[in-house]
Order: C-alpha cells, then sequence, then structure tokens
C-alpha cells in the first residue's frame, strides 16, 4: 500500500514538473504596474509555449526574467531552513507560483523591428506610424507621460505596464544596459489567465483589435 502511495505521489510530482517546465507555469504578481489587469496579490498561469511552438505577438502579457538591474535587489521572506526548502521544492515542480523576485510581467508594444512613438496629437502610442487606443490600460491613465521614439532591435521587446503611470517598465529603463530593450531570450511566457483569489478568476483574451491596423515592420535595412 504505501509503495503504491509513494508511486502515485512520485509520478504527480514528475507530472507536474513537466507541465510547469513545458506548458505552463503559475506566477505571482508583486506590484501594480499591470493594474487593472492584473492586481497585487494575483496568482496568473503562463503558457511555456510562447515563444516556441507559437509566436509572441502584440498585445501578450509577456514574463520576462529581469534584463538587467529593473528589479530592486530582492529580499527573500524569512522562512528558516526549512521553509525555504520546501518552497524552493514545491516552486521547482510547479506547485507554488514563481516569485523569486526575479521576474516581471508586462505588455508587449514593440516587436523586433517595429517604431513604437509617443505620443500623437491625441496622446496615444504609435506602432510603426499609426496610433492605437488602448483599451487595457488602466482607468485614468495616459498612454504615457513621457515622450519617446524608438525602433526595436532584432530579438528584443518593447513592454509597457497597463497601469502607465506606475509602471518602471522600458520607458523608464532607457539609461540602463539594454537600453529598456528586453531580450526575447528572457521571456519565459505568456499570461492566459488569473486563477487566484477566486473573485479575481479571468481568461484574459488577447486584444487584436487594439493591433488590427498596425502594419509589420519594415525589412531590416529597408
Amino acid at each position: 500500500m504505501l509503495r503504491e502511495i509513494g508511486i502515485i505521489v512520485v509520478s504527480a510530482l514528475v507530472l507536474s514538473w513537466l507541465i510547469k517546465t513545458f506548458l505552463v507555469q503559475p506566477f505571482y504578481i508583486p506590484s501594480a504596474s499591470m493594474e487593472d489587469t492584473l492586481t497585487q496579490g494575483d496568482r496568473v498561469m503562463a503558457s511555456r509555449l510562447t515563444p516556441g511552438p507559437f509566436d509572441l505577438q502584440h498585445g501578450d502579457i509577456v514574463v520576462f526574467v529581469d534584463p538587467g538591474n529593473w528589479l530592486p535587489p530582492y529580499v527573500p521572506p524569512e522562512r528558516g531552513p526549512v521553509g525555504d526548502a520546501a518552497v524552493s521544492f514545491l516552486t521547482t515542480v510547479g506547485l507554488l507560483p514563481q516569485d523569486s523576485g526575479d521576474h516581471l510581467i508586462k505588455r508587449l508594444i514593440g516587436l523586433p523591428g517595429d517604431t513604437v512613438e509617443c505620443c500623437d496629437a491625441e496622446g496615444r502610442v504609435s506602432v510603426n506610424g499609426t496610433p492605437i487606443d488602448e483599451t487595457y490600460i488602466k482607468p485614468g491613465s495616459i498612454p504615457s507621460e513621457d515622450s519617446f521614439s524608438v525602433t526595436v532591435p532584432d530579438d528584443m521587446l518593447w513592454v509597457m505596464g497597463d497601469n502607465r503611470q506606475n509602471s518602471q517598465d522600458s520607458r523608464k529603463n532607457r539609461g540602463k544596459p539594454g537600453g529598456g530593450f528586453v531580450p526575447v531570450d528572457n521571456v519565459v511566457g505568456t499570461a492566459f489567465a488569473t486563477v487566484w483569489p477566486l473573485d479575481r478568476l479571468h481568461w484574459h483574451s488577447h486584444p487584436s483589435d487594439v493591433f488590427a491596423d498596425v502594419p509589420d515592420a519594415p525589412p531590416a535595412g529597408s
């Protein structure tokens, strides 16, 4: 009997690890930068299939590893040796959300080759010369209080928070190594659902209508 229980437990842990590694992974939202889409304390599920089998798209909610000093030094909570080991194990196998302090979550606005600018006469962000009406930004926010014009390098992304006046995103990190761009290789997934707390349970549909008129970036060297 104990052997069978052990096999079931080990099999469940291996399955959970495989799902977390190759399919979906939970993440904890540590700040208000994506309000009202995501709020501090939310747990979200992110697909590990994008980028990978599926391409990144304008408007995706991307989870990515800090590209370089965007976040302050992480001070882990005091749990004690046993608590730290337990949390590390449960996070590794995918039973706890990733909250190690080195991941961020933002909205993907610029793909490689895109020119992203702000602001037009109506205060909107433009992508490849086309203004976009961003229905997902926090009510009361404006698209950007800072003016900018950037062309996204190859293999890089330009990201912005939905809570524009409270988001340390690409705009706020232009003076750091990388110029505020996020390497595509740093993206670990795209958030598709809020799963906790239960009263926040929500599927995040893709805002394809916002970017429907945005043309593809011109070929390199054109």
